[in-house]
């Protein structure tokens, strides 16, 4: 949003927030505010007295920093390549199984072994 005289008036600014010391910081929404410290009172009032969180961070979208499209496209290629952490090789294994789990004596069987015909 503008001013009167053109200015940026609203700067816009993501929220994060933690809900306990062990757990990752996750994004929660993007709000506009006219100043950091305006911004976190917002977030606090929008947000922490909803959910229970420990921390809240306020970043202004200007300074976060993501890929370009340049740099997206190499980190894909880099990253295709990864055959040998997918389990497409053990299918045979269910297989396996099976076999071993058929050849396998069951209950009734060893039971039978125990059978003494008494005179």
């Amino acid at each position: 949003m503008t001013s009167h005289d053109g200015s940026n008036f609203y700067q816009e600014y993501e929220v994060f927030s933690k809900k306990n010391a062990k757990s990752p910081i996750q994004h929660q929404f993007s709000l506009l505010a006219p100043n950091d410290e305006m911004a976190l009172n917002m977030a606090q009032e929008n947000f922490m007295r909803r959910e229970n969180v420990i921390d809240v961070w306020v970043v202004p979208r200007s300074q976060i920093r993501s890929m370009t499209s340049e740099e997206r496209q190499l980190w894909t290629k880099r990253l295709d390549n990864k055959e040998y952490r997918t389990t497409k090789g053990y299918g045979y294994l269910r297989k396996k199984w099976r076999e071993k789990e058929q050849g396998m004596l069951d209950e009734k069987e060893i039971m039978s072994w125990k059978e003494v015909k008494k005179l």
